[in-house]
């Protein structure tokens, strides 16, 4: 049996089966996604959607959905499921529905009668096309399958509704039609490995409703254009594909695409492999020359600290130096862009907040673990070198290094760290002045630089780096330090004494500039008062600006999300520091508190971690439903714990 597998119990009942959602990509930017009955409850929901660059390179839906129909004995089964108004569902393929698993690729099985129908359903690698595999298991009677495409043709933030400019001709191809709804938008190609007929039937299906919009109080109804069906009689034993794409396809090699594209995924058969599985799915080869890393799916687009975090966790924590090297050659011409102050060349965002180059730094002593300090001096040492200049020569607009080595960021206007949400254009967690993170994250880069120029015999460099590290230790300390625990930020008077966990990076990061009694004092408050199964909150509870949940209107998740919502890839850091204080005594501790994200790969989307969850159990899953940051740090630090037991 599939590690990931959903009986029939289960996928009969709405409530838990639409709370579960799966998602494949292409590895480019497209993407299918839905729940794993196919009832769409998003509008970003949709079974191709694809980048769009004529329409500014934003996502968008060309074919929403495909309904199969089993018909025998002039009796028909349809096997689609939507929602409409007064939480009515039709039709109700889901009660169709035997078993559905995801292992290699999203598998069902679907029993009518005597009829056993299975579905596969992959996403071709760096291709604009997925293929859905149907075999007739069994059956005692002729049968025939009937399939409705349900088109869209719109953006993944928009609505579609019944009008008169589309235009609803199609063209025949080999085994299928071809469409275009819309102006600037990319034919569809809808074709099948056997000879089908396509009767046109023109509708506008109307009313359709998505119940996760309708809770964030958006826009949640769209009609969608049905041109008709396709129908094909099937034996007891054959295979048929189908192909949605935007361009043809060579349909005598579709089942050699097929089993070429089943040849290179990974198996979903444990949690690690999930992760792993969830990780690959998050990069985005734009050319074979460039390599990105998505923040997430299915709103986010490529962001440059969240790559950065990411990056040792969806390369180094199995190996794959090779996609570490990729994107940090894609990103190594902006890197000098901006400390030249040329305008970026890259379509990465927030690539001049002030810690991102930090970030990238640690990224480099990750790799430097797994690749070795002279393979990442010998590609990357004069990058380590330039940036730690840019900064100290305050070339940098809003990262300012002041007498006491210290480095101040102005984040009142605008947000500069991690905790990024805004209201009214304004930071709703401004941090500004002297942030905790971005000076523990300085301080070990001042040291891990020192350190690797003395090895490589720059001395002169070395003592420099170091001279200027010990007095960014001894201000750290006088700073940040209250005598249990660190302020988040301090700037002037104004001391910020929240308990949040960007202290954690403090005590775990390679170089800290904290003693050992220190560490210990921050894991043990970050341990009782931020610490839950899903990951470290973004505030202690007992802060009068505590939020528990992230339910409500937009402005209301957004000011939970950094008031007590839950982050996972945080934990990464908080097992860092919490071995470095208890070592092998603390093993178990940290194995156990990865438990809770093996029953994450059943719920939300299955097999990947959501972006965020609920401060209060039972910690339901919020935001994006794969996020790069928390698949990341939750694979790397699984492969910390790893070497730690050996």
């Amino acid at each position: 049996m599939s590690y990931l597998n959903f009986d029939k119990s289960l996928l009969s009942n709405l409530e838990e089966s639409l709370s579960k959602e799966m998602l494949r990509t292409n590895k480019s930017g497209a993407y299918h996604c839905t729940t794993i009955i196919g009832c769409n409850t998003r509008k970003y929901h949709g079974l191709l959607t694809i980048p769009v660059e004529g329409l500014g390179g934003d996502n968008h839906v060309l074919l929403s959905s495909f309904d199969e129909t089993v018909v025998q004995h002039g009796a028909e089964f349809n096997l689609g499921i939507h929602k409409y108004g007064g939480d009515y569902y039709s039709p109700k393929g889901h009660k169709y529905m035997h078993e559905f698993s995801c292992d290699v690729v999203p598998y069902c099985i679907y029993r009518v009668g005597g009829v056993i129908l299975s579905k596969e359903k992959v996403f071709i690698s760096h291709e604009n096309r997925i293929l859905i595999k149907y075999t007739l298991l069994d059956a005692h009677s002729p049968t025939t399958l009937r399939f409705r495409p349900f088109l869209a043709f719109r953006s993944v933030d928009s609505l579609c509704m019944e009008n008169s400019n589309a235009n609803t001709s199609y063209q025949t191809v080999r085994s299928g039609i071809s469409m275009c709804l819309y102006p600037g938008y990319p034919t569809l190609f809808m074709q099948f490995n056997k000879s089908v007929d396509f009767i046109s039937a023109p509708a506008w299906n109307k009313g359709i409703e998505y119940p996760k919009d309708q809770e964030c109080g958006y826009a949640y109804k769209e009609d969608l254009y049905v041109p008709g069906y396709f129908e094909v009689p099937i034996k007891k034993g054959e295979t048929i594909i189908f192909s949605a794409g935007i361009s043809e396809v060579d349909l005598d090699k579709l089942e050699e695409i097929y089993k070429s594209e089943l040849s290179i995924r990974t198996s979903r058969s444990n949690s690690f492999n999930c992760l792993k599985n969830s990780a690959q799915q998050l990069f985005n080869r734009k050319s074979p020359e460039e390599l990105y890393l998505l923040a997430g799916y299915p709103w986010f687009k490529c962001r440059a600290r969240d790559m950065f975090i990411s990056l040792p966790g969806v390369s180094l924590a199995f190996g794959d130096l090779t996609g570490f090297e990729k994107i940090m050659a894609t990103m190594m011409p902006d890197f000098y862009h901006l400390m030249k102050g040329e305008p970026l060349v890259r379509d990465v965002l927030e690539m001049e907040d002030p810690d991102v180059l930090l970030w990238v730094v640690w990224a480099l002593q990750e790799y430097a673990k797994e690749a070795g300090e002279e393979k990442m001096w010998s590609l990357y040492g004069q990058l380590l070198k330039d940036i730690i200049d840019f900064i100290v020569s305050q070339r940098h607009p809003n990262l300012f290094i002041h007498d006491n080595a210290l480095l101040y960021v102005n984040g009142l206007e605008k947000s500069v760290t991690w905790m990024n949400t805004t209201f009214e254009g304004r930071p709703i967690t401004p941090r500004s002045g002297y942030v905790v993170e971005i000076n523990a994250l300085w301080y070990n880069a001042l040291c891990f630089a020192s350190d690797l120029t003395g090895k490589n015999g720059e001395n002169f460099l070395s003592d420099r780096l170091q001279t200027m590290a010990d007095k960014a230790k001894d201000s750290f300390i006088a700073t940040f330090w209250n005598g249990v625990y660190l302020y988040d930020f301090v700037e002037g008077f104004n001391q910020n004494r929240e308990v949040r966990p960007n202290m954690i990076f403090a005590a775990s990061l390679p170089y800290s500039p904290l003693d050992s009694k220190q560490r210990k004092s921050i894991v043990d408050i970050t341990t009782k008062e931020l610490l839950t199964p899903k990951g470290l909150r973004s505030l202690s509870p007992k802060s009068p600006n505590y939020r528990g949940s992230c339910e409500g209107s937009q402005v209301g998740r957004d000011f939970a999300a950094f008031q007590g919502a839950v982050w996972p890839w945080l934990m990464g850091a908080y097992l860092e520091a919490y071995l470095r204080v208890y070592k092998m005594s603390g093993l178990s501790f940290a194995q156990r508190s990865l438990i809770g994200f093996e029953e994450e790969m059943y719920q939300n989307c299955i097999g990947s971690i959501s972006e965020m969850y609920d401060g209060n159990p039972p910690f339901k899953g919020r935001g994006g439903i794969s996020f790069a940051m928390n698949v990341a740090e939750i694979l790397r630090i699984q492969k910390v714990l790893g070497n730690f037991a050996r």
